[in-house]
């Protein structure tokens, strides 16, 4: 059997663990202060909510009011809804990188259900960083 050792080499190799490990600790606070995860919620925020709203209610004449544009230029119904549908969408997103709140219209779908008429189908997804909502929509264009 060895005789006992009295040296200091396993408590130096804690006390680095330690200091290690509080360095590490260090930087994960800093990186979720820098990350903005450290702002409280606020339960009160409904923008996702407004937001949605107000796309049900202008969307439909925004495009209405493009794709009558082009239609009246002599492009066909179905190029002009889709073209209104296109440069709203982009607005969106445009809208969304400004305010915060990001606005995106996925799987539209186009129905010519004649005389002139399409139907437009999506879904709206509207997210922010505290919240994320995603609804069906549609809607006819009369041309």
């Amino acid at each position: 059997m060895r005789p006992p050792v009295h040296d200091d080499k396993a408590q130096m190799l804690l006390a680095t663990g330690v200091v290690l490990m509080m360095s590490l600790l260090s930087m994960a606070i800093f990186g979720i202060k820098l990350a903005g995860m450290s702002v409280p919620h606020d339960v009160a925020n409904d923008a996702v909510l407004h937001t949605s709203e107000d796309v049900q209610e202008t969307l439909p004449l925004l495009v209405q009011a493009r794709a009558e544009i082009w239609y009246d230029n002599g492009i066909s119904s179905m190029e002009s809804v889709q073209q209104a549908m296109d440069s709203s969408h982009q607005d969106m997103l445009h809208h969304g990188e400004i305010t915060g709140i990001e606005v995106k219209l996925i799987n539209v779908t186009f129905n010519d259900l004649g005389s002139d008429r399409i139907e437009v189908s999506a879904e709206l997804g509207i997210s922010d960083r505290d919240a994320m909502l995603l609804k069906p929509m549609q809607f006819i264009i009369e041309l």
